[in-house]
């Protein structure tokens, strides 16, 4: 037993090196932005919230950081209907032939690196007037998340009974009323998971998003960009703060929902 308790230890160690390895790095932007300086320096010679009234006062700043949330709000909820629907078919459709291919043209925009992605979109878009739209920004951001939609939508019907649904139709529920009372509620952890995924991918897009934007629409990931390559505004490092606080909080708030979820979907089953 002393053995087994050294390795989960010399385990644990290992894994909150790593961890700290990782975070750490973000961790240093959260007291840089209460500096009273223009400047990066850290640890801070002094403390002010400037920055952080800079980022509410500013309407660049704050157009942006709307825009960001509206975008990706919209985004995964176009991804989650479009990413859950393909998911059902591919499961329904079994071990099919065509089925295959079709799931990895839907997964291809996890494998295609992002910079080739916006070069297509940017030269496609720019034919039809989509550049600097709101739809345009739209539809690239729901493609890129619809495969993390499909992916975790078909890991939880993976372990889906077919049975329950064709017990509903058995007791007459419609269509409709199975897939809103049995199905849904039992993919629910996937569909919350990728709708989670999906939104994180376009709040943090850059790359496409570059290609995408205007002055007149931009979005705040975008402008953190285009401030470090101008000057050195420390209202960069408040806004990263924020997008940190806001990201953990999201993701937080979704493993509660899922877990939540889970217990509800697994007592209605033992009953």
């Amino acid at each position: 037993m002393t053995a087994v308790r050294a390795r989960r230890l010399l385990l644990w160690l290992a894994g909150l090196l790593v961890l700290l390895w990782l975070t750490l790095p973000t961790l240093i932007i959260i007291p840089v932005s209460f500096t009273d300086k223009a400047s990066f320096l850290f640890p801070p010679k002094g403390w002010s919230l400037r920055w952080y009234r800079n980022l509410f006062e500013d309407p660049a700043w704050r157009d942006a950081a709307l825009n960001s949330v509206l975008i990706a709000a919209l985004s995964a909820l176009i991804a989650v209907v479009l990413g859950t629907a393909a998911a059902v078919g591919l499961f329904r459709w079994g071990r099919l032939r065509g089925r295959e291919p079709i799931r990895a043209a839907l997964l291809t925009p996890l494998i295609i690196p992002e910079i080739v992605l916006g070069i297509g979109i940017y030269a496609a878009f720019l034919r039809l007037g989509l550049v600097g739209t709101l739809p345009g920004f739209l539809l690239a951001h729901s493609a890129l998340g619809m495969p993390m939609v499909v992916t975790t939508v078909l890991a939880s019907l993976a372990s889906f009974d077919e049975n329950l649904e064709r017990a509903a139709a058995s007791l007459g529920a419609g269509p409709w009323s199975t897939a809103r009372l049995v199905t849904l509620p039992l993919v629910s952890p996937g569909l919350i998971a990728g709708a989670l995924f999906a939104f994180i991918l376009s709040f943090d897009n850059v790359v496409i998003s570059i290609f995408l934007q205007t002055p007149a629409l931009t979005t705040l990931p975008v402008l953190i960009w285009s401030s470090m390559t101008r000057d050195t505004d420390p209202t960069v490092a408040a806004a990263a703060s924020l997008i940190l606080l806001f990201t953990v909080s999201v993701l937080a708030l979704a493993l509660w929902i899922m877990g939540r979820r889970t217990q509800r979907t697994k007592k209605g089953i033992m009953l």
